[in-house]
């Protein structure tokens, strides 16, 4: 398994970057509700430091959280103390019964662990499978035309013990986004740097929904979770299963 969120970028990751789980909750909450699962087991594929998670223990629902990050699962445990955490790809960890499955803030573009395509399309059948009659499907992914006529930028953000720049570049003949992070994490007096490199395959949300289709889903694409918008070029998929 190739590294990811190693312990410094996955804290930097949960104290600064946490604002999309915390935002999507109540919006997701409403989607798992009003398409009729409003308890259960929820299997949250690509967890992180399980926000979304200890949000929706606290919203009644029991939680099974898949990632491929030990820090990551490590901060989640502690966040989320009533859900269950394993470390592992989603694309090989065992789906029990459940009643919704969930991967929000575009985990499933992440190629830390795959490289084809088919390797994604295939989980889409085995979440069917795993899925009760009636039970909701919802992930969102980042699409082709991130960055603004392809033209490389950096970013940076700083916060009280941390701080990050980022160099994203966008292939739009092989629709790779790459992220080429440098994170600082203080460390007593001093500033510990670590570095990382974020490949993502990016997605046509309809081509995605198409997909679903052919497994059994009846599919709906949506721009928010209730009424928080999602960014550019960025689309959910909301999967029922008959």
């Amino acid at each position: 398994m190739a590294d990811g969120y190693q312990k410094d970028l996955a804290y930097t990751h949960d104290v600064g970057f946490g604002g999309f789980a915390t935002a999507a909750a109540p919006g997701l909450l409403a989607l798992l509700r009003r398409h009729g699962v409003s308890g259960g087991l929820v299997v949250d594929l690509g967890c992180g430091s399980g926000i979304w998670a200890g949000l929706l223990t606290d919203a009644g629902y029991d939680v099974l959280g898949v990632d491929y990050s030990v820090a990551m699962i490590a901060l989640a445990r502690k966040r989320a103390p009533g859900a269950t955490f394993r470390v592992g790809s989603y694309l090989k960890a065992e789906l029990p019964p459940c009643d919704a499955v969930t991967s929000i803030g575009e985990c499933f573009n992440y190629l830390f662990d795959r490289d084809a395509r088919v390797e994604l399309t295939g989980l889409f059948g085995r979440v069917h499978n795993a899925l009760r009659p009636g039970g909701v499907f919802v992930f969102d992914v980042l699409e082709p035309g991130q960055l603004r006529r392809g033209v490389p930028t950096r970013r940076h953000r700083v916060g009280g013990d941390w701080a990050v720049m980022v160099e994203v570049e966008e292939d739009a003949v092989q629709q790779v986004l790459t992220r080429s992070i440098t994170s600082f994490r203080q460390v007593g007096k001093l500033y510990r740097r670590a570095e990382e490199v974020h490949r993502l395959r990016l997605y046509e949300g309809r081509e995605l929904a198409a997909e679903l289709e052919r497994v059994g889903f009846r599919v709906r694409s949506l721009r928010h979770y209730g009424d928080f918008p999602l960014g550019k070029a960025h689309v959910a998929l909301l999967a029922r299963k008959e």
